[in-house]
């Protein structure tokens, strides 16, 4: 897999601090992300009921390849990017996707604002669980993304969304977690809505959605 070189992102401290996080959470992260990343599977099944035939993928912050794999094998004509910017993430995604790698590129980098490379040329881009981490800056993500997709593409996004406990939102801001239920109207704003799902997890002790739009 090709390994493109890193740019120089937007915001220095969000990168060291995403990368000095996953520095160790990248060797747990597969056996325990389960636990509270929900949605994950789903939302690549709503991305395939609404664009089946995409051939150009970005997935953003694509961590250990899990959403990788399954894109591979449901896209399986698709030239796919995954895009990161921890170097130990990258690692573990490289042996994860290892009989997937002729469709796949991955680029350790951040996906910024001022793109270039796809103005108006991918067919899907998927944030799962990257843009509640992406702290000021996921507003100018989600409308950079609006621009690299090509009129009719889809954007799909798995995210947490807000909880009711203030103690537990505090605890998540703390791992860099914003949980505002802030990014659902911007991509309804931006986007025709295809899917969209806001479900319960733990009996409610926090919220996450789905949410796939196309480019008009």
């Amino acid at each position: 897999m090709a390994k493109a070189h890193a740019s120089i992102p937007q915001d220095l401290h969000q990168v060291e601090k995403m990368q000095n996080y996953y520095q160790f959470h990248a060797k747990i992260y597969d056996l325990t992300r389960w636990s509270f990343l929900f949605g994950r599977e789903a939302i690549i099944d709503h991305a395939l009921e609404a664009a089946p035939e995409s051939r150009s993928i970005l997935e953003v912050g694509c961590g250990t390849g899990h959403n990788l794999v399954r894109l591979a094998e449901n896209f399986t004509k698709a030239k796919i990017i995954g895009m990161d910017v921890s170097a130990q993430m990258l690692e573990k995604a490289r042996e994860n996707t290892d009989a997937y790698q002729a469709q796949l590129v991955l680029e350790e980098r951040a996906y910024e604002k001022g793109e270039y490379n796809w103005t108006g040329k991918l067919d899907m881009i998927l944030f799962s669980y990257s843009l509640s981490m992406i702290n000021p800056f996921w507003r100018e993500l989600i409308e950079q993304a609006y621009k690299d997709l090509r009129p009719g593409g889809i954007i799909a996004v798995v995210d947490f969304h807000d909880s009711p406990l203030r103690w537990f939102k505090k605890h998540m801001s703390n791992n860099h977690v914003r949980m505002d239920g802030h990014m659902m109207p911007v991509l309804k704003e931006l986007f025709q809505t295809e899917f969209e799902e806001i479900s319960r997890a733990y009996l409610g002790v926090w919220k996450y959605f789905r949410f796939v739009g196309i480019k008009a």
